[in-house]
C-alpha cells in the first residue's frame, strides 16, 4: 500500500503527552484546560439523555444548537448567520477544517498556509490533491509578510488558510492584514478558511476580527469555531462552521459522509447553556487572569515570555539558557525538569529553530506554580 500521507507520523501533541506520562512531568505541552467543567453542563447533559435524546442528531445540527449559534454570533459580531442555512454542527472543528478543504480544494490547486500552522491544515491539504504552500509569519511578532503573499499567489491559488487568534503564537490578526487578506481573497476570486477556534479568548483590549462580521468577505469564507475550547470540553469534540449557503450547501454534502451527526445529548445541553451570553463574554477575563499569574511566575526563572494577547498559550524563549534544538530541549525539559512543552518548530514547514517553546497555561494555579518551581530549576 501506498501512503497517503508518507511524512506523517504521530503528533507532536501525542508524543509529548505520552513522554509526560512516562516521566510523570506536568503536562502543559497539549492544549487542554485542566480544571473543572461548569457543573451545570453535567446536569444538562444528563437530563438531555435522560429525557430520550439519545439518537442521531440531524445531519446538520439539533436546530435549537444552530439558532443559539447564530444568536452568539449577532450578539457578538452583530451580523445576522441563517441558522438553517449557514450553520453546521461539526465533530469538533478539525472535522470543519478538513471538509471545508475537501469543499474548495482540488488536485493541483494550491493552498496558503501561514507558519506557525496548526498541524491538521497540511494533511488535509495533501488528501484532498492540493498543494500546501507555506509562508512564515514574521518573527518575533508574527505579522503577515505581503511581499511574500503576493508573490505566492498565482493562477492555481485556491485557498487561503487564516488562524486567528493564533495557535501557537497567541496573537491576534491587525486590522489592516485583515484588509489586506480580504483584498487578495476578492481580488484573485480566492476562498478563505478562517480557523477562529479561539475567537473568545483576546485581551489586552485588543479585537478579533472574524470574517462572520464582514459580509463581502463572508459570501467567499468558512469559519470555524469550537465550544471545546470555549467552555473548557474539549472532550466533547462540538464545533461547528458557519458559511454562506452555497458553501454550506457543499460543507454538508462532505459532513455528512465524515461523522454524519455530533453527539445529540452533547448539542442539547449545549444550547441551553449558550442562552447565558456573559458566560462567553467573560472568558477573556477569566482566561488573562490565568496569563498574567503564569508571567508573574516566570519573572526570575530565565526563560523570556513573548506578548501572549490571545488563546490559552505562551511562547517562552530558552535562549538565554541553551542552545540546544527546541525539540531536544523540550524533550531534557520533560524527562529531566518534569515540565512538558511544545517545540515551535513544529509548526513550521522547514522545522524552523527559534529557541522557543510553547506552554498551555490554561491549568489549575497549583499545577502552574508546580511547573513554574521545576522550570526554576534549569537556570
Amino acid at each position: 500500500m501506498n501512503s497517503k500521507l508518507p511524512f506523517t507520523g504521530t503528533t507532536i501533541f501525542s508524543v509529548m503527552s505520552a513522554l509526560a506520562s512516562e516521566h510523570n512531568a506536568v503536562n502543559l505541552s497539549q492544549g487542554f484546560p485542566g480544571f473543572p467543567v461548569d457543573p451545570l453542563l453535567y446536569e444538562l447533559v444528563y437530563k438531555a439523555s435522560k429525557d430520550g435524546f439519545n439518537q442521531y442528531a440531524p445531519m446538520p445540527g439539533v436546530k435549537s444548537l444552530r439558532e443559539g449559534i447564530s444568536n452568539v454570533i449577532s450578539e457578538i459580531y452583530g451580523v445576522y448567520r441563517d441558522p438553517e442555512t449557514e450553520i453546521t454542527i461539526t465533530s469538533g472543528a478539525t472535522e470543519a477544517l478538513f471538509a471545508a478543504v475537501s469543499v474548495t480544494v482540488n488536485r493541483g490547486d494550491e493552498v496558503i498556509i501561514f507558519d506557525p500552522a496548526y498541524d491538521s491544515y497540511e494533511p488535509a491539504v495533501i488528501l484532498n490533491g492540493g498543494v500546501p504552500v507555506r509562508i512564515p509569519l514574521t518573527f518575533p511578532d508574527f505579522k503577515i509578510d505581503r511581499v511574500e503573499v503576493l508573490s505566492a499567489v498565482n493562477k492555481k491559488t485556491k485557498l487561503i488558510i487564516l488562524n486567528s487568534p493564533n495557535n501557537p503564537a497567541g496573537t491576534v490578526i491587525s486590522q489592516s492584514d485583515f484588509l489586506f487578506i480580504k483584498e487578495i481573497v476578492l481580488k484573485n476570486n480566492l476562498y478563505i478558511l478562517s480557523d477562529e477556534v479561539y475567537e473568545h479568548i483576546v485581551f489586552d483590549g485588543l479585537k478579533h476580527h472574524s470574517v462572520l462580521e464582514d459580509d463581502e468577505l463572508f459570501k467567499r469564507s468558512f469559519a470555524v469555531s469550537s465550544f471545546g475550547k470555549t467552555f473548557h470540553i474539549t472532550g466533547w469534540k462540538v464545533g461547528y462552521c458557519a458559511a454562506p449557503e452555497e458553501l454550506t450547501s457543499e460543507f454538508r454534502k462532505i459532513h455528512q459522509y465524515l461523522t454524519f451527526s455530533t453527539s445529540t445529548p452533547f448539542q442539547i445541553a449545549l444550547s441551553q447553556y449558550i442562552t447565558d451570553i456573559a458566560r462567553i463574554r467573560n472568558l477573556k477575563n477569566f482566561y488573562s487572569e490565568k496569563r498574567d499569574y503564569f508571567r508573574s511566575l516566570l519573572m526570575k526563572n530565565g526563560l523570556k515570555p513573548f506578548s501572549a494577547s490571545a488563546t490559552y498559550f505562551q511562547l517562552l524563549d530558552y535562549s538565554g539558557i541553551s542552545d540546544e534544538y527546541d525539540l531536544d530541549f523540550a524533550v531534557r525539559l520533560t524527562k529531566d525538569f518534569g515540565v512538558a512543552s511544545i517545540p515551535l518548530s513544529v509548526f513550521y514547514k522547514n522545522k524552523t529553530d527559534n529557541k522557543v517553546l510553547r506552554f498551555c497555561f490554561a491549568k489549575e494555579n497549583e499545577t502552574l506554580e508546580k511547573a513554574v518551581a521545576a522550570l526554576a530549576k534549569i537556570i
